[in-house]
Formats: structure tokens, C-alpha cells, sequence
């Protein structure tokens, strides 16, 4: 069994991973330490799994297919004067194997043993095969 826990969240408005990375270059001077946050309306339940060396992992269009390590839980206060929590994101934006996933309201945890694996740094840069054929190899387990 292992000692941390993993976050899987819908990346909503974003088609692919380069979205993801446009919109955190184009919020940066909201973070000037540096790290993106996401800000999500629940706190997890489990934050000393979550930070003992989880990752955000991003769905797009029905794939997992990057994620980012957690590296910090702050609590924050939206205009309409409602707690939330931001998850503090590492920069660094790792692409993972496509895996499948059916979509869902809000985020879910994920164990290490379901995440997908990282894809090899060599191929990180690879164009992104297109999500419909990504999909039926993922559902054939050749992801």
C-alpha cells in the first residue's frame, strides 16, 4: 500500500495538454512564487496522503494524459466570500500514457496503483495522438 494519494480532475475548457500549459503561462503573475494553483470548491479529506507525494492528474476529452505534483493545500477565499482550497502545483507539467476516463463533477482520488504511468521523457514531445484513436487503444490496454 502505498503512503500518498493522487487527485483526478476534469482540465474543463481545455481541449489538450497545450491548453493547459497556455492558460498557466498566461495566469502567472497571479503566482509569483512561481507555482500555478487550481482552485477547487472541496478540501481534501485525505491532505497528508495528498501531499506525502501525490499528483494532480488531468483529464482532456475523456483521457488522463498529464499530471502535476502537488506540492502544497492553501485555503482561499472566492469574490462571493465562499472557502475553497487551491492546490499549489509544481510548474512542471508531465505527460502521462493516455488512460480512459468517463467523465465526473468535481474531482476524484486516485490511487497510485490506478494512475497511468508517465510517458518517457523522449516522448514527451511526441504530437499527441488524436483523442478518438487515443481512446480505442487505451480501451484495447495498448496505451
Amino acid at each position: 500500500m502505498s503512503d500518498h494519494v493522487n487527485i483526478l480532475k476534469l482540465c474543463v475548457g481545455a481541449e489538450a495538454v497545450e491548453d493547459l500549459l497556455d492558460w498557466q503561462k498566461s495566469q502567472r503573475a497571479r503566482w509569483p512564487d512561481g507555482f500555478p494553483r487550481h482552485v477547487t470548491r472541496m478540501w481534501p479529506k485525505r491532505e497528508a496522503e495528498v501531499l506525502a507525494g501525490g499528483s494532480l492528474y488531468w483529464v482532456f476529452k475523456g483521457l488522463v494524459l498529464a499530471r502535476q505534483p502537488i506540492v502544497g493545500l492553501e485555503s482561499v477565499t472566492g469574490a462571493d466570500g465562499i472557502a475553497r482550497c487551491a492546490l499549489v502545483l509544481e510548474p512542471e507539467v508531465i505527460r502521462t500514457v493516455p488512460a480512459p476516463r468517463r467523465p465526473f463533477q468535481g474531482w476524484r482520488y486516485l490511487s497510485p496503483e490506478e494512475a497511468p504511468a508517465d510517458l518517457p521523457k523522449d516522448r514527451a514531445r511526441e504530437e499527441p495522438l488524436p483523442p478518438e484513436l487515443a481512446q480505442a487503444l487505451a480501451d484495447i490496454g495498448l496505451r
